[in-house]
């Protein structure tokens, strides 16, 4: 299981010791130092739309109206931080987006 997304977000190391505490081995990938391959962006995308990019954050707020403009795929490369958190990539190749019980009921945590 691949999760994608910050060392320093709460939300991810959350998921990666309650995926450990239930004996799954879950790679943290930081979005930062190794930018999400093509393939399961190009996914998360046509999944999730522009909902994978997080207006509520900091990033998001520091932006300006025609940087916030850009398409979902250019925000998160220019800005990887801009990606809802966790992207949870699992072993039979679903998609997860965030840290929220339905996600949790759907790895069987819940």
């Amino acid at each position: 299981m691949r999760i994608f997304g910050l060392r320093s977000c709460d939300s991810c190391r959350r998921a990666v010791k309650a995926l450990a505490a239930a004996g799954v081995d879950a790679d943290l990938i930081d979005i930062r130092e190794a930018p999400i391959d093509e393939a399961v962006l190009d996914r998360a995308l046509e999944q999730y739309g522009e909902a994978l990019v997080n207006r509520r954050s900091t990033t998001w707020r520091a932006l300006g109206q025609e940087e916030r403009a850009r398409p979902a795929r250019e925000l998160l490369r220019a800005h990887p931080a801009l990606m809802k958190r966790p992207l949870i990539e699992t072993d039979d190749g679903r998609l997860l987006l965030g840290w929220t019980p339905e996600t949790q009921a759907a790895l069987g945590l819940a």
